[in-house]
């Protein structure tokens, strides 16, 4: 059982603040949205998770779905635009209700998901965690057609390094970020699908804040483009 101390759940305001936010506009627009032109034969990609697969603070096009679509293209692959079902502020149990609540026409040929930060933050038990991330995980597959080849999990990233985190608690947060990234990892190499280890990468913007949106804590285009860099050439194994 995970415990939480009264310093340990009351990080920054800021922080607060910007995660209330995306609470409520989730409430309001907690949507799938679609891509607006259907082409016959080509790819799907469906993008299972939170504020950093919707793009908090960045355009469409510089989200870590989208890129991984144009990279794609590039490749000579014919994908769509990537149908999300994330939102800023969902813990996992969000995502989990926002799937169920809606009538997703799969499967898809490619489905990523990246989940688990605002578990941490609000203090989920990580037991409650494990639980829960292998319900998602088992979603996505169902909407990838059952083939654990075409399912893509990456880390949750390390927001300690973001200026949101007061240097007392950094340490705290860097560490919590590992329990739930352990839990995730071994949870997707049990089912045999693949895991990105993204997080290494995000703990860069501590030294380079052009890695970071202008809000200053969630990650900007050229972030997310190291990401898509990681995940294409998986994907490509794939859909080739």
């Amino acid at each position: 059982m995970r415990v939480f101390s009264v310093i340990q759940v009351t990080i920054v305001t800021l922080l607060s603040a910007a995660l209330s936010m995306g609470c409520k506009k989730a409430a309001i627009s907690a949507t799938v949205e679609q891509p607006p032109v259907v082409v016959a034969g080509s790819k799907t990609y469906l993008a299972l998770g939170d504020s950093y697969t919707i793009g908090q603070g960045v355009a469409t096009a510089d989200r870590f779905p989208h890129q991984v679509a144009a990279q794609l293209k590039q490749q000579n692959i014919p994908i769509q635009n990537p149908v999300y079902i994330a939102a800023t502020g969902w813990t996992t149990a969000k995502l989990l209700a926002a799937i169920n609540a809606q009538n997703l026409a799969g499967p898809y040929d490619v489905v990523t998901l990246l989940i688990g930060v605002n578990d941490q933050y609000q203090g989920v038990d990580t037991a409650v965690y494990r639980t829960r991330f292998t319900e998602a995980l088992n979603k996505a597959l169902s909407l990838a057609g059952n083939k654990k080849s075409n399912v893509f999990v990456l880390s949750i990233p390390d927001y300690s390094v973001t200026p949101f985190v007061p240097a007392s608690q950094k340490e705290r947060v860097e560490r919590e970020i590992n329990w739930f990234n352990a839990i995730n990892l071994q949870v997707t190499q049990q089912m045999g699908i693949s895991y990105t280890d993204i997080t290494p990468s995000t703990r860069q913007a501590a030294n380079n804040p052009a890695l970071l949106a202008n809000d200053g804590l969630h990650p900007s285009g050229l972030e997310y483009k190291k990401w898509a860099d990681m995940v294409v050439p998986k994907m490509l194994s794939v859909l080739r």
